[in-house]
């Protein structure tokens, strides 16, 4: 095969990974609206579908790493496509990240039983947190999808929110009140949140590969060890 046609199919099957990997998200957004859904209606069956249909977000981060060696056993890319495959790998692989997050949600959901103790603060915590997650998700896709490095360093500012979305909910749950059951619950929300907080760190993890990709050089959005 003539080396022209050799790289035109190379940069057609970079292109339908990509596609695949970004539709990852596409998953990830759809199960954790299930999550949230199954959260907000202590909704058990939904939860236990939330976590078997996970296996379909392992799955595809199987199929696009298989494909990405198989795409570098082909041939090798020059350094702009080489950015885009090893991005890809750490797309996908947050991705994946991302659907375990949203399966510790919903295996949360059957330990407080179906109708526990609620307080109307700390659900209206979660449940923005939740929605700025899936903000998140669906920016990280777009910036990726469109090479948009100001939007992609956008993500930091709602995952700011998130953090302190975060931190007020912990307080607010160490703060209670003596009752066994609504301190169990309680407990159980600040895992949720801290799933939901993990889940837009991972976002923000996919802003930086954009940046990598376009400029050929990785930086951190922010660094955790520096206030």
């Amino acid at each position: 095969m003539p080396p022209e046609s050799l790289r035109m199919r190379f940069r057609e099957e970079l292109r339908v990974l990509e596609d695949q990997t970004l539709g990852a998200l596409d998953m990830v957004v759809s199960t954790l609206d299930r999550a949230l859904e199954a959260l907000k209606h202590q909704d058990i069956e939904l939860a236990s579908i939330v976590i078997a249909d996970d296996d379909r977000i392992d799955g595809r981060f199987l199929e696009v790493h298989q494909g990405v060696l198989s795409l570098l056993a082909l041939q090798s890319p020059v350094a702009s496509d080489l950015r885009v495959v090893a991005a890809l790998l750490h797309v996908i692989k947050h991705a994946e990240r991302m659907g375990d997050q949203c399966v510790n949600v919903a295996k949360l959901i059957p330990l407080s039983g179906h109708e526990p103790p609620r307080d109307k603060r700390l659900i209206e915590m979660v449940e923005e947190m939740g929605r700025l997650a899936r903000s998140e998700v669906q920016q990280s896709k777009q910036a990726f999808a469109l090479r948009d490095v100001a939007l992609a360093e956008d993500l930091v500012r709602q995952d700011e929110r998130i953090n302190r979305l975060n931190r007020d909910a912990f307080k607010l749950a160490v703060q209670i009140g003596t009752d066994e059951d609504t301190r169990e619950w309680a407990m159980h929300m600040m895992l949720v949140a801290r799933a939901l907080e993990r889940l837009g760190d991972n976002a923000v993890d996919i802003g930086e590969q954009v940046a990598f990709v376009v400029t050929g050089l990785f930086r951190e959005f922010s660094d955790a060890s520096h206030p």
